[in-house]
């Protein structure tokens, strides 16, 4: 097996999501509990968030490209972020490595496309919604990504991340947000739902909305089974 970097912590209950996913399918793999060889480098994310609130989006970079680099000289052979959002740096993170790291944008699509649809609605923080590094690498892919149109809702749907789920608390007031946010957007046309920040499958159960749902934690790991398992 090859030996994968996992950059996490923002947050870590997003993390361990990952972890488990993985090393589950690994386990499904062998038929026993053979394990993985992954590497974690946990980010602080009161410090991540700071830097977010105030644009300093050199600052996240710089301590990305330095866990990347870490977990490079650690012996991994690939990498992932842990997250949607930190995905804004990616292309500066990959300049300070020699080793890949799997884009959370390009193992959704091809989900996404395995389901023979092309326009989805995202929902994620207010930097997925509102800059284009998530909807621009959906169109490269070949994927139509549409967001919310308000301003109020964007707004919102980054506060029940930031002040709820990135705490592990799931408020009933805000599910319910939630599920009206994802129905404008399959009012407009919308064929599924990217969960598009890694906390938000935390909030439904399987099955639960009525469009197919792309929960980009779980997706993003299968890439990582994936790798981890290629010859």
């Amino acid at each position: 097996m090859r030996t994968l970097g996992l950059i996490g912590g923002t947050s870590w209950h997003s993390t361990i999501e990952y972890y488990r996913e993985i090393n589950q399918a690994v386990n499904e793999h062998f038929g026993n509990n053979t394990n993985p060889p992954l590497m974690l480098y946990s980010l602080n994310q009161f410090a991540i968030h700071a830097f977010q609130r105030e644009g300093r989006w050199d600052e996240i970079a710089r301590l990305i490209s330095d866990a990347a680099e870490r977990l490079e000289k650690g012996g991994a052979e690939g990498l992932m972020f842990c997250a949607n959002t930190p995905h804004k740096v990616y292309e500066t993170v990959l300049t300070a490595v020699n080793v890949p790291i799997i884009h959370i944008c390009d193992a959704t699509s091809k989900a996404i496309q395995s389901k023979q649809i092309s326009k989805v609605g995202l929902i994620g923080t207010r930097f997925t919604m509102e800059e284009s590094f998530m909807v621009d690498r959906f169109a490269a892919n070949g994927v139509e990504a549409i967001v919310p149109e308000s301003a109020a809702e964007v707004t919102e749907l980054h506060r029940i991340i930031q002040e709820e789920l990135t705490f592990g608390n799931i408020e009933s007031r805000s599910k319910s947000f939630v599920h009206r946010a994802i129905g404008s957007l399959i009012q407009r046309g919308a064929e599924g739902i990217v969960l598009g920040c890694t906390e938000f499958p935390l909030m439904f159960a399987a099955g639960e909305l009525q469009v197919p749902t792309f929960s980009t934690t779980e997706i993003h790991a299968r890439a990582a089974t994936e790798f981890v398992l290629a010859d």
